[in-house]
């Protein structure tokens, strides 16, 4: 199945692969950016990390799962080469839409208090273990598509 891929987009997706790991790294960095006292910075740090990724899962990743994943589904979805980029998909949909609500209840008053959070740790600490386990549904599909092939 993985030798569907294009092999020309192999150094693609390593670099996409790294960019990721970067922009998750940097969500850690913004954590203990906060926990020094650095607020602006850690607000900076991590809406940039947030809105760096969307422009490269709809240039990059949403594309690819449309022409080789979503084809073989649901029917090949017990096969890991349709099952990671599956989760990551969903994992990564919830994450990424998780990062834009904390974007706008903690740096905007767009939303209605009604719709607003205050306990601001747990919701990032959710955000956070949920981009590291897209991360690694990333890594798995990675290594699937491009390493065991």
């Amino acid at each position: 199945m993985s030798s569907l891929l294009p092999t020309v987009t192999a150094p693609i997706a390593w670099a996409l692969l790294i960019t990721e790991l970067a922009i998750a790294s940097g969500l850690i960095v913004g954590m203990f950016v906060v926990r020094a006292g650095h607020v602006r910075a850690h607000r900076a740090i991590q809406s940039s990390m947030v809105l760096l990724n969307i422009p490269i899962v709809l240039i990059l990743m949403l594309p690819a799962y449309l022409d080789y994943v979503l084809p073989g589904l649901p029917g090949s979805l017990g096969q890991s080469f349709y099952l990671f980029p599956t989760l990551m998909l969903i994992a990564g949909s919830t994450a990424e839409a998780l990062g834009i609500y904390i974007l706008l209840v903690a740096g905007t008053n767009w939303l209605p208090e009604r719709l607003r959070f205050r306990h601001y740790k747990i919701w990032m600490r959710t955000e956070l273990i949920l981009w590291w386990a897209v991360v690694f549904a990333g890594i798995a599909t990675y290594y699937i598509w491009w390493v065991q092939a």
